[in-house]
């Protein structure tokens, strides 16, 4: 993704339809979402291509999600919630573990759970979470739901008319990833 800022209110990042990213997918080409990654068959990472909707991504200082939002043809098409860690910054970029349970939101603020019987299914599985933990991951996302029937940041209108620079290239990831046509949505 493209840094587009990188100050108190956390990274703001942008990354086009028609870049790459990577998938861990396994011999059968299922993602962690159909199969815990300790059932994965010869797993590995597959460049991909992000499809339909260009996202610019809000990661905050500390806290357990980003915010993304979605644009089609330059037009604000809503946000996505992702409940994850807190990122950790590395040499080259961050880390952070996807929680799996997310939140979708139009551009009324209209919401629904998204994942919630993939969520429940992990909660006591030692690669995921324990009950505590999900039940964090849910709280942290009840008090996302607030700010979103409130209008308040950075469900207020911030960045909803964003545009990025028409000199940005298109964003490709170094090899030696194994091309794999793809598609995200």
């Amino acid at each position: 993704m493209r840094v587009i800022a990188d100050n108190e209110d956390g990274l703001l990042l942008w990354h086009p339809a028609g870049s790459d990213f990577a998938r861990l997918v396994d011999a059968d080409g299922k993602t962690q979402h159909e199969v815990t990654v300790d059932r994965m068959r010869d797993p590995k990472l597959v460049l991909l291509t992000w499809q339909k909707y260009d996202i610019l991504v809000l990661m905050p200082p500390r806290a357990a999600y980003s915010v993304w939002w979605f644009f089609r043809d330059g037009t604000f098409t809503g946000w996505y919630v992702n409940l994850e860690t807190p990122y950790r910054r590395q040499p080259d970029g961050v880390d952070t573990n996807d929680l799996i349970l997310d939140i979708v939101v139009t551009p009324d603020r209209q919401w629904e759970w998204k994942d919630v019987d993939e969520f429940d299914g992990h909660i006591g599985n030692p690669l995921y979470f324990d009950r505590a933990t999900a039940d964090a991951v849910r709280a942290e996302g009840e008090r996302l739901i607030k700010l979103i029937a409130a209008g308040d940041f950075p469900f207020d209108g911030t960045y909803t008319d964003f545009r990025p620079d028409q000199r940005w290239p298109t964003l490709r990831l170094p090899a030696p990833l194994d091309p794999q046509p793809g598609l995200a949505e």
